[in-house]
């Protein structure tokens, strides 16, 4: 079935980095496009950036624009999400998707705090 396991995540300090990883399994990964979503307490869970299914094209929410940069190896049914410049605002729980499917993984969460 279709799978998705994120790791990665962490304490950071504001300011700091981290490196998301999300292994796919289950379905034709390099057909779906992919995207990684976060979900903050008391929040709803929103998008935060996506990637093509040949890697060609990303999109960014606002937020996150020029901090974060999505890519994916194929050969790996992988997709990670660098982030740069960490904010106190991106402390959340990470979650990665492919497009058409409606299945979550269990996240990984990320906490930026001094």
């Amino acid at each position: 079935q279709v799978q998705f396991v994120e790791s990665g995540g962490g304490l950071v300090q504001p300011g700091g980095s981290l490196r998301l990883s999300c292994a796919a399994s289950g379905f034709g990964f390099s057909v779906y496009g992919m995207s990684w979503y976060r979900q903050a307490p008391g929040r709803e869970r929103e998008l935060v950036a996506t990637i093509t299914r040949s890697g060609g094209t990303t999109n960014y929410a606002d937020s996150v624009k020029g901090r974060f940069t999505i890519s994916r190896d194929n050969a790996k049914n992988m997709v990670y999400l660098q982030m740069n410049s960490l904010k106190s605002e991106d402390t959340a729980v990470y979650y990665c998707k492919a497009n058409a499917f409606q299945v979550w993984g269990q996240g990984t969460q990320v906490t930026v705090s001094s």
